[in-house]
C-alpha cells in the first residue's frame, strides 16, 4: 500500500506519462488538416470550458467524499477515451466529443490532484512545501512535453500525424495503469465511515462560498489566477497557429515547443523562493503587466519580436499557477472541503475561458491570430488596472 510519500511519487510519474503526448505538437494542423478551422476549434475550446462549468464543482465534491484517488483514476480513463476517439475523427462532433472527454477528465483531476498532493505532504508534516512540490511537479510536466514534441516533431515530419496519437494514447493507458496504485491519506478528524454518507450539496456550496466571502485576499488572488490562466491558455491553443502565419516550418515546431515551454521552468522552480522575498500580490502585479506587454508584442511585432514576446509570455506564465494555488491550499483549514474549493479556480478559469474566447474568436476571425492577441492584452491591462486599485483595500 503506497504511503503519503509514495502518494506523491506516484503523482509525478502519472504526470510524466500524462504529458508525454507526441499529438499536441501537431494537434492544431491536425485539427486543420481534418477541416477545423480557427472559429471552430474556438467552439470546441467553448464547448469544453461550458462542461468543465458544470462538472467542476461536482466533481470536487466527489472527490473530498468519495475520494481523490477515484477522480484521479477517472481523469486518467477518460484520457485513454480522448486519444482513441482522435484516432478516427473526421467530423466537428468527432472533435466536439473529444472535447467533452477532456473536460471530464481536467474537472476530474483538477481539485483531486492537488487535494491529494497537500494532503500526501499534510500527513507527512511537508504541507509547507507544497509550492515547491508543485513547482517541481509542473517542471516535470515541462519535460515530459518538451520530450513529447521534440519526438513528435520528428515523427510528424517523416510519418503520418495519426501515429502521434497512438503513441499519446499508449501513454495515457500507462497513466491509467499508475493511477490505480494510488491512496488517499487519511484526513485528521474525518472518519473513514463518512465517505459512505450522501453529499451534501448545497453545504459543500455554502461553505464555500462563504470560505471566498470571508477571505477577501484569496479571492482576489485566486481571480489573478483565473484571468491570466484563461488568457495563457489561449498561446497554448494557438503557438502552433502562430509560428505558422510567422512562415516557420513544422520541422521547428518541436524546438519552438521545447522552448516555449522550458522558459516556464524558472518560474515553476523559483516560485517558493520568490514568494519569500516578494508578497504574493506584487509579484502578480508584475506578472500581469509582463503579460500584458508579451500579448502586445505578439499582435505588433514582426516575426523576430513576435517570437520575444511569445518567450516573455512563457516566462512569467510559469509563476502563475504555483502562486495562486500555493496561496489558495495554504488557507484552507478544512481537508474535507479541499479538492471543492479548489475546483472553483478551476471552475472560474473556464468561466472566463468562454468569455475570453468569445472576443478572441472575433478578433482573429477579423484579423487572424495576431487581432486574438491583441485582444488578450487589452484584457490583461484592463485587469491590472482593476487589481492595482483592489488590492489597495484589501489587507
Amino acid at each position: 500500500m503506497a504511503g503519503p510519500l509514495q502518494n506523491v511519487r506516484i503523482l509525478f510519474v502519472i504526470r510524466f506519462f500524462s504529458n508525454l503526448i507526441p499529438a499536441y505538437v501537431i494537434e492544431r494542423l491536425y485539427w486543420e488538416e481534418r477541416g477545423m478551422t480557427i472559429q471552430m476549434v474556438v467552439y470546441a475550446e467553448m464547448i469544453f470550458a461550458f462542461t468543465i462549468v458544470g462538472l467542476e464543482v461536482p466533481s470536487g465534491i466527489i472527490a473530498d467524499r468519495w475520494g481523490r484517488k477515484r477522480m484521479i483514476v477517472l481523469s486518467a480513463l477518460m484520457g485513454c477515451g480522448e486519444f482513441l476517439v482522435l484516432l478516427f475523427a473526421s467530423d466537428f462532433w468527432h472533435f466536439a466529443l473529444v472535447v467533452v472527454l477532456a473536460a471530464i477528465g481536467r474537472s476530474a483531476s483538477s481539485g483531486a490532484e492537488d487535494a491529494l498532493l497537500y494532503d500526501s505532504l499534510k500527513a507527512s508534516g511537508r504541507e509547507r512545501l507544497f509550492e515547491r512540490y508543485l513547482g517541481r511537479l509542473n517542471a516535470l510536466d515541462i519535460v515530459s512535453i518538451m520530450i513529447a514534441a521534440l519526438c513528435g516533431s520528428f515523427l510528424a515530419q517523416r510519418f503520418d500525424y495519426a501515429l502521434n496519437y497512438g503513441i499519446s494514447l499508449v501513454s495515457m493507458l500507462a497513466a491509467f495503469a499508475l493511477s490505480l496504485l494510488l491512496v488517499d491519506p487519511t484526513r485528521h478528524g474525518e472518519p473513514e465511515a463518512i465517505q459512505d454518507r450522501p453529499i451534501p450539496l448545497r453545504a459543500y456550496l455554502t461553505a464555500s462560498v462563504r470560505f471566498f466571502r470571508d477571505h477577501p485576499g484569496v479571492r482576489l488572488v485566486v481571480l489573478s489566477g483565473i484571468v491570466t490562466g484563461a488568457a495563457i491558455n489561449f498561446v497554448d491553443e494557438f503557438w502552433q497557429t502562430y509560428l505558422d502565419r510567422l512562415g516557420i516550418p513544422v520541422l521547428y515546431f518541436g524546438l519552438a515547443s521545447a522552448g516555449i515551454f522550458v522558459l516556464r521552468l524558472p518560474g515553476n522552480l523559483c516560485i517558493h523562493k520568490l514568494k519569500t522575498r516578494i508578497s504574493e500580490r506584487r509579484l502578480l502585479s508584475i506578472v500581469i503587466a509582463a503579460l500584458a506587454a508579451g500579448f502586445a508584442g505578439l499582435a505588433c511585432l514582426p516575426k523576430f519580436g513576435g517570437l520575444a514576446a511569445l518567450g516573455l509570455v512563457c516566462l512569467f506564465a510559469g509563476l502563475v499557477e504555483p502562486l495562486a494555488r500555493g496561496y489558495l491550499h495554504h488557507r484552507i483549514d478544512d481537508s474535507s472541503m479541499r479538492a471543492t474549493i479548489g475546483s472553483f479556480q478551476s471552475l472560474g478559469e473556464n468561466a472566463a475561458l468562454s468569455a475570453v474566447g468569445v472576443g478572441f474568436g472575433y478578433f482573429s476571425s477579423r484579423l487572424d491570430i495576431f487581432g486574438g492577441f491583441g485582444f488578450l492584452a487589452l484584457v490583461c491591462a484592463a485587469y491590472l488596472t482593476y487589481f492595482m486599485f483592489a488590492s489597495r483595500s484589501v489587507e
